[in-house]
């Protein structure tokens, strides 16, 4: 999925917005079942995973600037309000999503892209998760309960249909 994230990225790169989790520091940090969810996955945690980890791949940290970095520490990029501050007033209607992981980060920011009213367009070719199973699931979640709300497309047509 990397190179078609690339490929939509380096399009637009000035309509670009990454969003990065950010673990917990140590295992059982973070608010309520963070701290329980960190001390079951300690191996994740900044303190014992080598750091450049979480940073944007190469392929993608090269077009920031001008694209835009939000860092996130949980799955939604809508919680701390940050994302809604940089959209508000911008006249962006339509969010055009890619990434990983489908069932967790992908679905937390397009349910709340959906609770905003945005058009969401998922680039099916251009998002995966670790579970094939629940990556199809969500699929087919979109499909048959979102069809009014997530456009699920593959990268041509939004790069033939991106003005």
């Amino acid at each position: 999925m990397l190179p078609a994230i690339v490929e939509l990225t380096s399009r637009h790169a000035e309509r670009t917005l990454f969003t990065r989790f950010i673990p917990a520091a140590e295992p059982g940090r973070g608010p309520g079942s963070w701290a329980r969810y960190y001390r079951r996955w300690a191996e994740l945690t900044l303190s014992r995973i080598d750091n450049s980890l979480v940073d944007l791949m190469p392929e993608l940290a090269r077009f920031v600037p001008p694209a835009k970095l939000l860092d996130k520490r949980v799955y939604s990029p809508w919680t701390e309000g940050q994302l809604d501050a940089m959209l508000g007033g911008s006249g962006v209607d339509t969010l055009v999503m890619t990434g990983g992981e489908t069932d967790v980060c992908v679905l937390a920011t397009v349910l709340g892209a959906i609770d905003r009213g945005f058009r969401v367009v998922l680039v099916t070719d251009a998002i995966c998760s670790s579970a094939d199973q629940t990556h199809d699931a969500l699929m087919e979640l979109y499909h048959s309960r979102f069809s009014e709300q997530v456009e699920t497309v593959r990268l041509q047509d939004v790069l033939d249909g991106w003005r």
